[in-house]
């Protein structure tokens, strides 16, 4: 049977994992997170001394000692940095407030895209993130560019902390994902742009299901070709 790359890239808190997710189940396609990963990454660094603070020299250097993996399906997949599952710490906010810095340094993009390629490289694949459709997989079949309203992104990003125990205001929230906006857009090394040949989804004003529907029935149609 044929299988196809499927790219998601996009703006944080646009539900792009979400959408990756019930494709690759709906599929029985292999499910990547790679914002995961370079939250992983960022875990990682924030845990060495000194703990807290970001020491890229001493980041670069340590590439060698990361080993990040998924267990389980799309829809309940959990993440593993050198054998501790980090589902749930690499959503904090002090994450979040610096996973975009940590993913602008060019090893950390290279060490990843290498990952990301090989983790694809059999096809029958949804992978989300940045830069999936313009570096990781250039020759993807299918690729999706999801943005929204910041403001509806903030709201939503504050829900999905609050569900998951992060207490953090509504305002801090809107201030971290301009400033993510802004690190992702301009940094020198692959940054967030559509793709030209990626489908663009507003999802401000659209319900789950509804962006799901458009994105099967595009890869329906990639399939049938």
């Amino acid at each position: 049977m044929k299988k196809l790359i499927i790219a998601i890239d996009g703006h944080a808190a646009t539900g792009k994992s979400t959408q990756a997710k019930r494709l690759a189940k709906k599929l029985g396609y292999v499910y990547v997170d790679t914002g995961a990963m370079y939250r992983a990454i960022t875990l990682f660094a924030y845990q060495q001394e000194p703990i807290g603070e970001i020491d890229y020299n001493l980041l670069q250097q340590s590439l060698d000692q990361i080993q990040i993996h998924f267990e389980g399906k799309a829809d309940a997949q959990q993440i593993f940095l050198n054998g501790t599952e980090v589902t749930t710490a690499i959503r904090k906010p002090e994450i979040n407030n610096l996973v975009s810095q940590v993913a602008a340094k060019e090893p950390i993009r290279f060490f990843l895209k290498k990952l990301q390629r090989e983790l694809g490289a059999n096809k029958g694949i949804v992978m989300d993130g940045r830069d999936i459709g313009t570096v990781v997989f250039p020759e993807a079949a299918c690729k999706f560019f999801l943005t929204a309203n910041v403001s509806v992104r903030a709201q939503r990003r504050y829900e999905e902390q609050l569900a998951q125990g992060h207490e953090e205001s509504l305002e801090a929230v809107l201030t971290n994902l301009k400033s993510r906006d802004a690190l992702d857009e301009t940094r020198s090394v692959a940054p967030l742009k559509k793709a030209a040949d990626a489908i663009e989804i507003d999802v401000s004003d659209q319900t789950i299901e509804e962006v799901f529907e458009r994105l099967y029935a595009q890869v329906l149609e990639k399939l049938a070709q």
